[in-house]
């Protein structure tokens, strides 16, 4: 199958984002519908992978940033059937490394696909990062 990315905010499929988020997601299903909205429509950018056939999104990321020097990594996913086919890498490439935030200082927030994020140089936090952990 054949993929394709965009950073096209119009293009991402919203009723496929939330379908994922709200039942897959770990981090984030106590978001409504419109939480989901209100952060798509302020996200500094957002990445979809289609099908090229179809057009059809089969996975997703979306970004916050001051847009100067820092950005926040969030809400990457690809769908189950599509996975193995290196998307989960060229959403996180074209977002970071390929977008106008490649010399930003990047975070994430993240239990799972610690492999994935290592590439392209995500790690541990250093010295001067803390957290305040949501209430």
């Amino acid at each position: 199958m054949d993929y394709e990315l965009d950073a096209d905010p119009a293009r991402i499929q919203r009723d496929v984002v939330w379908a994922w988020l709200s039942t897959e997601a770990y981090w984030g299903r106590q978001r409504t519908r419109a939480d989901v909205d209100t952060q798509l429509d302020g996200a500094w950018r957002v990445v979809g992978a289609y099908r090229r056939d179809t057009g059809e999104q089969v996975g997703f990321a979306r970004a916050v940033s001051d847009g100067v020097t820092f950005a926040y990594l969030a809400d990457v996913f690809v769908l189950d059937a599509h996975r193995g086919n290196d998307l989960g890498k060229r959403i996180v490439r074209l977002m970071i490394d390929d977008g106008p935030g490649r010399d930003f200082r990047w975070t994430l927030f993240t239990k799972d696909a610690h492999g994935l994020y290592e590439q392209f140089g995500f790690g541990a936090p250093d010295a001067t990062a803390m957290v305040r952990a949501a209430r």
